[in-house]
């Protein structure tokens, strides 16, 4: 792949890292914190992030499976998260080679859309299924969640990143 001028070389990454980081936001999303509507869905954000970042190691069955827990977890419409983490892991496999070209805060603004459609989507399966709409204050949260994207980026991408003088025992 053609890097962007002045980007770095990444070290691989490793598989037990993506798969914690995961679990970890699925436990933070799973925290008794009362459910607000602008409350940012922490593992949304990082499930973009690893789909865009490692596409051939996290994708739609990931999202899927990790959006049925949710789905159990919150006693919600079984699927109502899984549909959503499902578009958004698609959308962003099919846009990871165009949004890497970009920079962090360029990349923060090309994901918006993917996660304002993914509340969207939730939010249309909850009021055909009956629910309350939960107000304006709904679409705050793709707006965090795109406020957190270049701070997920510099810690998910830190364990990657090279030293940044090579010597003679590190030539790359």
């Amino acid at each position: 792949m053609i890097m962007r001028p002045g980007q770095q070389l990444l070290l691989p990454a490793n598989p037990l890292f993506i798969w914690s980081s995961l679990l970890l936001a699925l436990l933070v999303n799973m925290l008794p914190l009362g459910r607000l509507a602008w409350m940012p869905d922490l593992l949304a954000v990082v499930l973009v992030f690893w789909s865009v970042h490692q596409p051939l190691r996290v994708g739609v069955a990931t999202a899927f499976m990790f959006g049925l827990a949710m789905d159990v977890h919150q006693a919600a419409l079984l699927g109502q998260h899984a549909l959503s983490y499902t578009t958004l892991s698609y959308f962003a496999i099919t846009i990871h080679r165009r949004l890497l070209w970009f920079s962090v805060p360029s990349q923060a603004l090309q994901v918006l859309p993917l996660f304002a459609a993914a509340h969207a989507i939730e939010l249309a399966i909850r009021l055909l299924a009956g629910g309350v709409f939960p107000g304006f204050a709904v679409a705050l949260a793709p707006v965090i969640e795109c406020l957190l994207w270049p701070i997920v980026s510099i810690v998910l991408l830190a364990p990657q990143r090279r030293a940044p003088d090579p010597d003679e025992n590190r030539p790359l």
